[in-house]
């Protein structure tokens, strides 16, 4: 681990990291006496070269320039297919896609061979849905998910469900917008065989026990998936402490490219499990008559893979690796309580979710729609989300048609939260 994991992160010192699979990536140097990380982001600044207050890393994070330079040597200098090639180049690129692989598996405590290669987190889900539930689920089972799930979480069960004539179950929350796990004690029964939740709400900022959700689980045998998009950028995953049985992330999340992502799964899970697409890579031998398929994980990744962008997951987790994800943590959560402590002095506006949420704050400006405050805040030079963040059963459940949300990655500091309040108080005045 770098030195810069001992650094508070409020500090501000840089730091850095080349990719496992491209050795020679640029290390990010700490900005002598600077306030920080925003130096290693490009994308922190206007057009005008002015500071961008950018508080939607929960929809996407910045990218840091380790992880684009990375990605442009790999598209570049270093490109070649993988798989497939005899020629230096492409067996190069091979070893680094798979050493990519390997830097995931290491990333949440998995093996290599654990590690499916996905477009993101939804990709992942829908392919546990088709491919475990298609052959696993019968007519009269049950689903069991939550409140607080995001969409990608619910459609795909839901689609499922109706194709094998299975039931879906909802796990309430708690007062403070938590996964109510005792509640879940008292709903689940034999006939659940599969149970997915989300390790950290993309709305509310909570935090799931993950380890206690899957002892739940696995007391009546069902299997349980979580969704870690809003969990791997600021907690530390070991998937074999928290004991589930599948495990999804996307890697726009984790300050790495769009387009991928990771499924983890339990080997004989996997193994046990059909394919969920056919075509080239995924194959053992194909006659006319008859295909075998390789094992897992080659047989869910159908087709070229995302090369260059499974380049950038690893250098993306090279860097905050170096950095810390404790440390991330603890910077963020301290942003977080400093951010509810600034908006609940201010009449009219409302705070969701738990005292102690993992670098999101969802809020409502009383009279205003999120939409408007989110326009208005755009003015000031700040980005926050707005709407219902792919998650209506909760807004539903909050009594709101959307909220606003401010989200907070490595590179926030205390100006952004400055910002926000500034920008709040204009929108408190355009509309009084």
């Amino acid at each position: 681990m770098s030195g810069v994991a001992d650094t508070p992160l409020p500090l501000m010192g840089g730091a850095g990291g080349g990719a496992e699979v491209l050795p020679d990536t640029p290390t990010p140097t700490p900005p002598p006496g600077g306030r920080g990380y925003r130096r290693d982001f490009p994308g922190l600044l206007t057009p005008e070269g002015q500071p961008w207050h950018y508080l939607d890393t929960a929809a996407t994070a910045q990218k840091p320039r380790a992880v684009i330079d990375a990605m442009a040597r790999a598209l570049g200098a270093d490109y070649a297919t993988v798989h497939r090639g005899v020629y230096a180049r492409s067996a190069n690129m091979t070893l680094a896609y798979e050493a990519a692989r390997r830097r995931v598996a290491g990333f949440i405590g998995a093996q290599e061979d654990e590690i499916v290669f996905v477009r993101g987190a939804t990709e992942g889900i829908n392919l546990v849905a088709q491919s475990w539930g298609g052959a696993n689920l019968q007519p009269g089972d049950r689903i069991l998910l939550s409140q607080l799930e995001h969409h990608s979480n619910i459609v795909p069960w839901q689609m499922i469900a109706e194709r094998m004539g299975a039931q879906i179950d909802v796990v309430p929350l708690t007062q403070d917008g938590r996964i109510d796990l005792e509640a879940m004690e008292r709903i689940i029964t034999p006939q659940h065989k599969m149970v997915a939740l989300a390790h950290v709400s993309n709305v509310l900022g909570s935090t799931l026990d993950v380890r206690r959700a899957s002892d739940i689980a696995h007391s009546v045998g069902a299997v349980i998936l979580i969704d870690g998009c809003q969990a791997v950028p600021r907690l530390a995953v070991d998937v074999r402490q928290i004991g589930c049985d599948f495990y999804v992330f996307s890697a726009h999340k984790l300050y790495g490219p769009t387009g991928i992502g990771a499924l983890w799964g339990r080997k004989e899970l996997l193994d046990a499990m059909p394919p969920y697409q056919g075509g080239g890579s995924m194959i053992d031998r194909v006659t006319f008559a008859r295909t075998t398929y390789a094992p897992a994980p080659t047989r869910f990744e159908a087709g070229t893979p995302a090369i260059t962008e499974a380049i950038g997951l690893a250098a993306a987790i090279d860097y905050v690796e170096a950095i810390g994800i404790p440390v991330i943590h603890a910077h963020e959560v301290a942003l977080v309580r400093q951010a509810r402590e600034a908006l609940s002095a201010i009449n009219s506006v409302r705070l969701f979710g738990p005292e102690d949420s993992a670098g999101i704050l969802s809020f409502e400006v009383e009279g205003v729609h999120p939409h408007d405050v989110g326009t208005i805040l755009d003015e000031e030079n700040v980005a926050i989300r707005a709407g219902h963040h792919c998650a209506q059963p909760l807004m539903e459940h909050l009594g709101v048609p959307a909220t606003a949300r401010a989200s907070f990655g490595i590179y926030s500091d205390e100006s952004d939260i400055a910002a926000l309040v500034r920008g709040i108080e204009r929108v408190r005045k355009i509309f009084r």
